[in-house]
């Protein structure tokens, strides 16, 4: 159980340390991931950047989702769970995600590029991992953007979707695997829905 996200990144980023001044990059996804990313960053001596990706949600269901898009475009789509919405719909949700991408890019990066990933090692970084779907498309961009190495790092995730990734990226580090996973929330005591104003404070610290 972590106390806060801030908690949760400051043991994340102790079990990080054999990267510790060694030139990595360490990519939040916001919102979630920006307060564990600061610390895993600041902590590793690290550069420290925001890449936007988005889950793409059910019509009828916004906390849950079918697929996500980064904000290269790549596009990660859970085929079993996109079964029976129509593409048309589909189309519609990705062209929605893909304005908030550009708001969050704005807004949240102040329409800074990302930095350069070419040949770097990059730690790609959330508050926790459930489906997986925006995780998966970030590490799309990465791939395209020619990463040499990828790592994964969350406080949280499930069992299933850590052997899933871990068999498409460099490696990965997750504090707890719970037995029986539910949400990312279940293991902080202190959890809220992050806003822009308190990204902005971070990354302006």
């Amino acid at each position: 159980m972590f106390e806060d996200r801030k908690d949760a990144g400051r043991k994340l980023a102790a079990a990080l340390e054999q990267y510790k001044n060694s030139d990595v990059l360490v990519l939040a996804i916001p919102k979630g991931g920006v307060e564990i990313g600061y610390q895993v960053a600041s902590h590793l001596d690290a550069d420290f950047s925001l890449l936007i990706s988005r889950k793409l949600p059910y019509p009828d269901d916004p906390e849950s989702g079918f697929g996500a898009i980064a904000e290269d475009g790549s596009i990660f789509i859970n085929q079993n769970a996109a079964l029976g919405i129509h593409p048309r719909i589909i189309d519609g949700i990705i062209e929605y995600q893909k304005k908030e991408v550009k708001r969050r890019i704005k807004v949240l990066r102040k329409n800074r590029p990302l930095p350069d990933l070419i040949q770097r090692t990059v730690i790609l970084i959330d508050d926790g991992i459930a489906m997986g779907s925006t995780m998966r498309a970030a590490i799309k961009l990465c791939r395209v953007a020619k990463a040499k190495k990828i790592i994964i790092a969350a406080p949280v995730a499930g069992e299933s979707i850590v052997g899933e990734i871990h068999k498409i990226v460099e490696g990965i580090v997750i504090l707890e695997i719970p037995e029986y996973f539910y949400a990312v929330a279940q293991v902080y005591r202190n959890w809220h829905d992050v806003s822009d104003q308190e990204v902005l404070k971070i990354v302006e610290d």
